[in-house]
């Protein structure tokens, strides 16, 4: 058995994804058969393509209106031309706009349907009107097995932004309440088509099938299963020190320039490819695991730190003669984020994993990753002082200039500042900021930490000198702006941005309280974008431009875009479109900030590589699964963005 196949293996075991608590099934009822009718026809669209917005009798409790007896508010040719043509009638129709704004100014997505649907619908509505509330469709029994591999799909496709305990975070709460009282047929609608807010549309993007998107939603109206502890003892039974330090090379035992090396993780095949940008030939592939989330790197470069969704690091000597793992260990059942210790004296000597789940730390050896602790980060939340059964870690920073690291308290609010020159490597400040904190970086001083409160539409400006909250700036729906870009605007000085997961749009805020105050953490520019579902944007120094994807659009074509902030105009100058497939992501610049690497995530995928000045294709790279995240080393070392 394959290194990620006997991985996957130890995920599918972990007893929280395997508790069961439904019996082993029995046969199934033979399905009633459907007269063909209008209404019928109608119900069906309705219920596979409306709910996941619109309730039908269930109160104004979603993201736009119930519809509820609509026919008698609204004269049907206008709803049919509605449904035609959404963006049209919100640019023309006085009534659209008023209803576009009372419901977050986000117009409706075209449904796509043809005048004929779009008459069954309208039919449907009002027959159903005449009777009362639309009831919810009954959820599929699952039985034992089923049941086992569908917790198995909602850790790896929905954990992420739900929970483990699928309280919400990123994404909603879809607990058992919360998904009961949405019902089967609303869950399965946006799961099926996304949202403009942000989720992924899962179902017409043929991530999920149909099986899997019904059962998913049945386990949703279940009670979710609790996770197991992992202890520091089972931490370190997993380690696995394959290359001693003393058998490592002192130099480089290869003639590649190493420094610019970018990391790329094959999300798919679990696997981090190491390419040379110069040559951009790939020098080395390595199993990394499960879903690999991203890599960070040592202070001087030498080490990657591999972290995978199924919570094993795999730490990767660049000396070696072809790059290679030198060790692994697994702190956690689900992370996202590792980080190196990079304060004087402290260099490459530790290393934290962030935990998923449970809610932990782990604090690693830099240099064998042997577990050193283990530490809870339970508490309250900043805002209700309400005590939590689940607290992510979410991004972790190495705070410039001292032995800290800066980590973000997902469900609590707080921003943990973990002390590794103490010997149990304690919190030793819980900054209060806001729920619920997930990716974020440093301005370009280094002295403040910007993080995104994304569920609160806001990025947090943490003071790790004076250990406090310094502001809260309201920048749009759902920001998500990886470590974020540095770089100085001509107007306003040195800014930083963020896109969007829930708004077409960039934002640019001040980060100079010294030299302009009057603009510092406040938004001085926002443009829009051609979609939401921004995940990353990047920028270089040498580079006139900052580059920003919209991977995660429920519109195919914008997903495949890159568009091109002018840092001298201050305007969006152009988006390219780097192939005609899968989605395009993460721009990464090489060192010298003259080339920029793109992502193209697809089964077949490719890195495309730009010229970072006129921004023109200069070379192609094919044949990988599913290349997302790419990572320069000396860019990642340096804290280059």
């Amino acid at each position: 058995m394959s290194l990620v196949r006997s991985r996957l293996a130890a995920l599918v075991v972990a007893p929280f994804l395997l508790a069961s608590a439904c019996g082993d099934g029995a046969e199934r009822d033979a399905p009633t058969p459907v007269v063909d009718t209008p209404i019928t026809r109608g119900e069906a669209i309705f219920r596979r393509d409306c709910v996941g917005c619109h309730s039908l009798g269930h109160g104004d409790r979603r993201r736009a209106p119930d519809l509820l007896g609509v026919h008698q508010r609204r004269p049907s040719m206008w709803l049919s031309h509605w449904l035609t043509d959404p963006e049209h009638v919100a640019q023309k129709n006085p009534y659209a706009q008023q209803l576009v704004q009372k419901w977050g100014g986000v117009v409706m997505p075209n449904p796509g349907l043809d005048a004929a649907q779009i008459s069954d619908v309208l039919a449907f509505i009002a027959h159903q009107s005449a009777l009362g509330p639309m009831p919810h469709s009954a959820p599929v029994e699952l039985s034992s097995q089923e049941l086992d591999a569908t917790r198995r799909l909602y850790f790896e496709r929905c954990a992420g932004c739900h929970g483990t305990l699928r309280a919400g975070g990123t994404g909603p709460d879809i607990g058992q309440a919360a998904a009961t009282s949405l019902g089967t047929d609303a869950l399965a609608a946006v799961m099926r088509n996304g949202t403009p807010w942000g989720m992924p549309a899962w179902g017409r993007q043929a991530i999920l099938s149909e099986v899997e998107i019904a059962r998913l939603a049945a386990l949703l109206q279940l009670p979710p299963a609790q996770g197991p502890a992992l202890s520091l003892e089972e931490a370190k039974g997993s380690w696995e020190l394959l290359v001693p330090v003393a058998q490592r090379p002192s130099l480089p035992e290869h003639g590649w320039d190493w420094q610019d090396f970018f990391g790329v993780i094959l999300r798919d095949s679990g696997q981090v490819a190491i390419f040379d940008g110069t040559s951009r030939a790939e020098v080395a592939r390595i199993d990394a695991g499960f879903a690999v989330h991203i890599l960070r790197a040592s202070s001087d470069g030498r080490y990657l730190y591999a972290v995978g969704r199924d919570g094993w690091v795999t730490l990767i000597d660049l000396w070696s003669l072809v790059p290679k793992a030198v060790a692994r260990v697994r702190g956690c059942w689900d992370a996202r984020s590792v980080e190196s210790s990079k304060g004087a004296g402290y260099e490459q000597r530790y290393a934290i994993e962030g935990c998923y789940w449970p809610s932990q730390y782990v604090v690693l050896d830099g240099l064998t990753l042997e577990p050193l602790a283990v530490q809870g980060v339970l508490g309250e939340t900043v805002d209700t002082g309400e005590p939590l059964s689940e607290v992510r870690v979410a991004s972790i920073a190495s705070v410039p200039g001292a032995p800290l690291w800066a980590v973000s308290l997902k469900e609590s609010g707080h921003v943990a500042l973990v002390d590794y020159s103490k010997g149990d490597f304690p919190i030793v400040a819980r900054i209060p900021v806001e729920r619920f904190l997930h990716d974020g970086g440093m301005d370009s001083t280094g002295r403040y930490l910007l993080v995104a409160a994304n569920a609160k539409n806001r990025v947090e400006v943490v003071d790790l000198q004076e250990r406090q909250r310094v502001a809260s700036i309201e920048t749009g729906v759902l920001p998500h702006p990886g470590r974020g870009a540095n770089f100085i605007d001509p107007t306003f000085g040195p800014v930083n941005a963020t896109t969007h997961l829930g708004e077409p749009a960039l934002s640019v805020y001040g980060t100079d309280p010294i030299g302009h105050p009057e603009q510092a953490w406040t938004v001085v520019r926002k443009l829009a974008l051609p979609s939401s579902g921004g995940l990353f944007l990047k920028t270089h120094p040498a580079s006139p431009w900052v580059l920003m994807d919209m991977a995660l659009s429920t519109d195919p074509e914008a997903a495949r875009q890159i568009c091109a902030y002018s840092k001298q105009t201050g305007q969006i100058d152009r988006c390219i479109t780097p192939a005609s497939r899968g989605k395009a992501l993460q721009p990464e610049f090489n060192r010298a900030g003259s080339e920029v690497w793109v992502s193209v995530w697809d089964h077949a995928g490719e890195l495309v590589i730009y010229d970072a000045v006129s921004l023109e294709e200069r070379a192609r790279i094919t044949g990988l699964e599913t290349p997302t995240g790419k990572f320069n080393v000396f860019n990642t070392a340096r804290d280059v963005y």
